[in-house]
């Protein structure tokens, strides 16, 4: 008897298959099953296992046509989706084209811009439709390309425009800053003018023309300080400008000269620079020509001195400093300038101000330039020097005095220059430093200004 060879099971076969094959083996084993029927058992087993394989593929093809189907639907979304921020994008732009072509007017761009914003909201709402509907692009692949070639020339066009815009605000801007040059050389040309109706009202006229030595009073003399303290206020006023164009700390330099000083406004802190000018320009204002030397010293004054003091006083008068000065290079004049100049105006000062000491090295060489700065000096050192020979023109001559610290404050004798200290009733003002001093003269007082504070 032949023996029967097992049946060989493919691994991954279905269970009809293993048992088919396990029962043709136990009957070749018993020698009960034919040859053709093992066969014909064979033969239907591959036939199912032909079905299944067809059954499978069958599954297979189905499963890969949903998968593509799923994969088509969300390509579509994603061209609905490009195309729906392509048209936002062209919608962003039109308006942006609106705005543009408000300022300046232009009635074509304006109706070309409304009408690709009509264009464009009739977009929105068939895409709007076409969700809703659920009818999608047919050829989303090639919608998906023309709405980023859409965008991207939408964004094109929004930073022409934002290009343009900034350049008619840049072309703006020039005009207004060719404008405010056009105002500010104006203004310089004003200020210029003002400055020189100013130093020609600084230029006094004189009131003693023809008039004798005898006629003179107290009158006299007031007038003259009462125009030598204009020009000392207008040389200080000169000299904080230029502190604070030289970024100079005022409230740090005030407190250099009055330490400690209590003021009731911030503007009254240039009552300690009037102070120090005051006190530079008027020192030695007691002594002839501002000097102890034996040569100008004179115990008793006849009444050919006062003459002489007289005389220069009105020809000073009848001059400009600028002339008399550059005339007489040596005199006691140019000296007493160039004197208080250097004492008045430190280094650091002037170089703050200026960036160099060109002015003074100028000085040194006994020349003042034309400049603003040191005209204003000039005028004032020139009255100064006026009311020096007015003061020595009278018998006796005038004399000058000031009050010092926390005293007590007297009608007679002073002149505050804020009222602020007499507000508080509570407290007795006291002198906290003398402004510009005060004179006495054919025994009539002349106030001294004080900066009264509460004690």
């Amino acid at each position: 008897m032949e023996s029967v060879k097992p049946v060989a099971i493919a691994p991954g076969k279905g269970k009809l298959r293993r048992a088919f094959a396990k029962v043709l083996h136990i009957h070749k084993l018993s020698g009960v099953a034919p040859e053709d029927g093992v066969e014909k058992v064979k033969k239907s087993l591959e036939k199912v296992e032909s079905d299944q394989d067809s059954a499978k593929n069958a599954n297979q093809s189905r499963l890969f046509d949903n998968v593509e189907e799923e994969h088509g639907k969300r390509l579509a979304l994603e061209a609905l989706l490009a195309k729906l921020f392509a048209t936002v994008s062209s919608l962003k732009s039109a308006y942006a084209q609106l705005q543009h072509s408000q300022s300046p007017y232009d009635s074509d761009g304006i109706q070309k811009a409304d009408n690709l914003i009509v264009s464009e909201l009739k977009t929105l709402s068939e895409l709007k439709q076409c969700f809703l509907k659920k009818q999608f692009d047919p050829c989303p692949e090639r919608t998906l390309l023309l709405a980023e070639i859409q965008e991207l020339n939408s964004l094109l066009k929004t930073y022409e425009i934002t290009g343009k815009r900034v350049e008619s605000q840049l072309k703006l801007k020039d005009s207004e800053v060719i404008f405010l040059k056009e105002n500010l050389e104006e203004l310089v040309k004003q200020n210029k003018l003002l400055e020189k109706r100013l130093n020609q009202s600084l230029q006094l006229s004189n009131p003693l023309d023809d008039l004798p030595l005898s006629g003179l009073n107290p009158t006299h003399f007031t007038t003259f300080l009462h125009h030598t303290v204009k020009s000392i206020r207008g040389f200080v006023r000169l000299t904080v400008e230029e502190m604070k164009l030289a970024a100079w700390d005022i409230d740090m330099a005030a407190n250099s000269i009055q330490p400690g000083a209590f003021y009731y406004k911030t503007d009254h802190k240039c009552f300690a620079f009037e102070h120090f000018v005051c006190r530079v320009m008027f020192e030695a204002f007691n002594l002839p020509y501002f000097s102890g030397s034996s040569e100008s010293s004179i115990k008793k004054k006849s009444n050919e001195d006062r003459k002489v003091f007289f005389l220069r006083f009105t020809e000073l008068m009848s001059m400009k400093t600028k002339e008399y000065m550059t005339g007489r290079p040596k005199s006691r004049f140019a000296k007493f300038c160039r004197a208080k100049y250097l004492q008045l105006i430190h280094s650091k000062m002037e170089h703050a101000f200026f960036g160099h000491t060109h002015l003074r090295n100028q000085v040194n060489a006994g020349e003042f330039p034309d400049t603003s700065f040191a005209t204003g000096f000039l005028e004032m050192a020139k009255r100064v020097w006026l009311l020096h020979c007015l003061a020595f023109s009278f018998e006796p001559e005038a004399k000058i005095f000031r009050v010092s610290k926390g005293c007590r404050f007297s009608e007679v004798y002073m002149k505050s220059v804020a009222e602020e200290a007499f507000y508080s009733p509570e407290s007795e003002p006291r002198v906290a430093f003398t402004v510009v001093p005060g004179f006495m003269t054919c025994k009539s007082v002349i106030q001294c200004e004080v900066y009264l504070s509460s004690s």
